[in-house]
């Protein structure tokens, strides 16, 4: 399976220690090199940029399309911009991206994606984690990651972990 990155799934998982269950569910990642530069490069020195910086299964890929990567940056960030473009140019089967925006023009271009929740829900489904609840605490917790309440009891709800 291809799978392309934006910055919020890696950032927030390697904050909370999971990183490494975006390899066990998906191989390698690509992220785009605005990806990596908001990581590893202004990052530096944050929770995070090292451990995906050492992880040899995060490949940063250039994008050839910059043009459509600038258009995009009306409306997105680089990273989430370059994200977009990347998916499309090497095809992948699927974008982890969170953000609002970016999720609507990548459903607009017709690219699968999937959010840290959906991430979550697919480890559980598949034995690699055995809870959610603990997870979306910690990033909610420790990596400041914000989930509404509504959002938050819905998924425990639907995975047979509401009180």
């Amino acid at each position: 399976m291809s799978v392309v990155s934006n910055s919020s799934p890696l950032i927030n998982m390697a904050r909370i220690g999971k990183l490494d269950l975006l390899r066990h569910l998906y191989g390698a990642l690509y992220i785009p090199e605005a990806v990596w530069h908001e990581v590893v490069v202004n990052g530096a020195g944050e929770l995070g940029a090292d451990e995906v910086k050492a992880a040899a299964w995060i490949r940063v890929k250039s994008i050839a399309n910059t043009t459509l990567a600038h258009a995009l940056q009306q409306q997105l960030d680089a990273g989430e911009a370059e994200a977009i473009v990347l998916t499309m140019e090497v095809q992948a089967d699927l974008l982890l991206m969170d953000e609002r925006v970016g999720r609507e023009v990548a459903r607009h271009l017709g690219l699968r994606y999937v959010g840290l929740i959906g991430v979550l829900v697919e480890a559980k489904h598949k034995g690699a984690i055995r809870e959610i609840k603990s997870h979306l605490d910690a990033l909610r917790d420790i990596a400041g990651f914000r989930i509404r309440d509504t959002l938050y009891e819905r998924v425990l709800q639907d995975e047979g972990e509401a009180p």
